[in-house]
């Protein structure tokens, strides 16, 4: 799975592509990561496995949408395989004591947070991603606001405009969504 998300990013030739794969690569654990604590692929490389399945619905949706969505191949896949890249280097392991079978205590691994670069979720995923590409501003809407109505309530008006300027949005929102409660990935 790692070779063919290396495959597709390189695929769109972007510019600092590259230079985007080697920090993702060298610097971070986004292949070994979690897509969470314990809602979705909370397991390692589930991170992986959550990107990879956004992208697979988003084209369909994409595809299929009941409104004509004209966005090159290239945005789906940076869209897609790069919305949560908020996420790495963002969870580690930890340790609590729990029973096992036998109701025996002992220490068992946990994924807990450690935030170290505290700025959101869809716009820390923006502010990293434009260190080393260009993107556009649907790309940016899409990335920023792909968590959709679990934003506060205080950004569903800003969060309904985004939508309707950039219907895709919706559709990551959606694409996100059905990858973590169809797929638990």
């Amino acid at each position: 799975m790692k070779e063919k998300f290396i495959e597709l990013l390189k695929s769109t030739n972007r510019e600092g592509i590259e230079d985007l794969i080697e920090f993702i690569e060298t610097k971070t654990d986004f292949f070994k990561a979690p897509a969470s604590t314990r809602f979705h692929g909370n397991y390692e490389g589930g991170l992986l496995e959550h990107s990879m399945k956004v992208y697979e619905i988003l084209k369909y949706k994409v595809a299929n949408s009941v409104i004509e969505i004209n966005v090159p191949e290239e945005s789906l896949i940076i869209i897609a395989l790069l919305h949560d890249i908020c996420k790495v280097n963002f969870y580690k392991v930890d340790y609590r004591n729990a029973k096992n079978e036998f109701g025996e205590w002992e220490k068992v691994p946990y994924y807990t947070v450690d935030d170290t670069i505290p700025y959101g979720h869809g716009e820390k995923s923006v502010m990293m991603l434009t260190e080393y590409l260009k993107l556009t501003s649907e790309e940016k809407y899409c990335i920023r606001w792909h968590m959709g109505f679990t934003e506060p309530k205080e950004s569903y008006t800003t969060l309904g405009l985004a939508f309707k300027k950039y219907p895709l949005a919706l559709l990551v929102h959606e694409a996100d969504l059905e990858a973590t409660y169809f797929y638990d990935v």
